[in-house]
């Protein structure tokens, strides 16, 4: 991201000499002469770096003073420029909130210097150390800049989905090294113009040409899936999933990890700010997810028809177990949490798409509820159904196999049960 340096002083001649000097060290530089417009300038831009002269009409200490006030959540370099050379006004300027002291004239060799070095130390204290790109921060604060222009950009948002899965199977050192590689297939795709930062651990935001977003996409999933079975261990490249360790959640499987892009464009719609335009990024980011494998969607005109789906929230749960006592147990539990239960004998009594089916194994000699399991998962009709699986014979893998969601061994508590599914509803 090029960086933004705001000038604030009334002398036309001077301030355009800094500008000149400043662009050509690929630095986004704007002019303005006052407090009142320099505020809409820091709200807009955010810039990195502040000069004020003190041609201004304010004593400089105390501008620097309201201006570091003004921007103590953004935090840019102040540098106070100064005809005085006098220790006494470097002192009271740089205690008012300036970060450093420029007496003019200034040697423009050393001026520039000065400012790289600013620029190079704010840069790197919004740095993601593990993957040397920028950090949310920054990444925030490229969003912002660019919703209030209005030249042509896409942004895409890019996530790695079942992440923390990954990193509590796999360990912190394995999820970090996925990270990298994927990064440096991110950042081989991009040009100088192009601006790649995180967000977090697993979410990335890349700001690019309209033109080249799409090619980018798909190369970036395409990779992704290419690369990311390296990662894993033949057992579970073999078998398909992971099966998650520990406590709270050992017994549970979990997809492979895979990347979802959602990507939108001033092309068709004008952003109002940064917060609109996050909320979009999000919106077409949820809607690309596939859960179990890698996909981009972009935002594209919409035509609609008001009022024209209904949206109905599925808190259906279809419970298929044997013994009756527990079966009535769980019914009558689970309609008191407010979720709205069918009790079924075998799959064809199914009437509708259930949110969760929870079904027993059955015993050694009879693994009814598997074949039952085996056959959901077929049916794509099902795809977004979550499948808890009960049993009193205890092997893992072989439940998780048939495409269980979640493998709990009986005799289980009932309140681990409810936590569970909770979980699972949230999913």
């Amino acid at each position: 991201m090029q960086p933004v340096t705001l000038i604030i002083d009334k002398r036309r001649e001077i301030s355009v000499k800094y500008r000149k000097l400043l662009k050509s060290n690929n630095n986004s530089v704007i002019i303005t002469k006052n407090l009142l417009s320099a505020l809409k300038i820091i709200q807009d831009k955010e810039p990195d770096l502040i000069i004020i002269s003190d041609s201004i009409d304010s004593n400089l200490p105390d501008f620097c003073k309201k201006i570091r006030a003004l921007t103590y959540n953004i935090r840019p370099v102040i540098i106070a420029m100064s005809k005085s050379a006098e220790l006494s006004d470097k002192l009271n300027v740089l205690e008012n909130g300036a970060d450093d002291f420029i007496s003019e004239p200034v040697n423009p060799e050393e001026f520039l210097m000065r400012i790289k070095a600013h620029l190079r130390r704010e840069f790197e204290s919004n740095m993601n150390t593990k993957v040397c790109l920028p950090a949310k921060n920054y990444t925030l604060r490229a969003l912002k800049r660019i919703s209030s222009e209005n030249t042509p950009w896409a942004v895409m948002y890019i996530t790695i989905e079942n992440f923390n899965n990954y990193k509590e199977v796999y360990t912190e050192l394995a999820s970090d090294k996925l990270v990298q590689t994927y990064c440096a297939i991110m950042s081989s795709v991009l040009s100088e113009a192009d601006y790649l930062g995180t967000l977090s651990d697993n979410e990335f935001v890349i700001i690019t040409d309209s033109l080249k977003m799409e090619k980018i996409a798909n190369f970036l999933t395409f990779a992704f899936d290419s690369v990311a079975p390296k990662f894993y261990s033949p057992q579970d490249n073999k078998r398909g999933f992971m099966i998650m360790r520990g406590d709270e959640i050992a017994g549970r499987r979990s997809n492979f990890v895979h990347t979802t892009i959602g990507i939108i464009t001033n092309e068709f719609i004008h952003y109002k700010n940064s917060n609109q335009l996050i909320h979009a990024l999000i919106q077409i980011h949820r809607m690309a997810d596939l859960h179990d494998k890698s996909n981009y969607l972009i935002e594209r005109p919409r035509i609609t028809a008001e009022n024209a789906v209904e949206n109905e929230i599925n808190n259906r749960i279809f419970i298929i177990e044997e013994d009756e006592a527990t079966r009535l147990l769980l019914t009558t539990i689970l309609e008191l949490q407010g979720y709205e239960i069918t009790t079924l004998k075998n799959l064809s009594q199914i009437p509708s798409i259930p949110a969760m089916i929870i079904l027993d194994a059955g015993d050694s000699q009879n693994l009814k509820g598997l074949e039952i399991c085996k056959k959901v998962r077929q049916n794509h009709d099902f795809d977004k159904t979550k499948l808890i699986v009960t049993s009193s014979i205890h092997d893992k893998e072989l439940i998780l196999s048939t495409g269980a969601d979640l493998y709990i061994p009986k005799p289980y508590e009932i309140s681990n049960l409810i936590k569970w599914i909770q979980k699972l509803f949230q999913d």
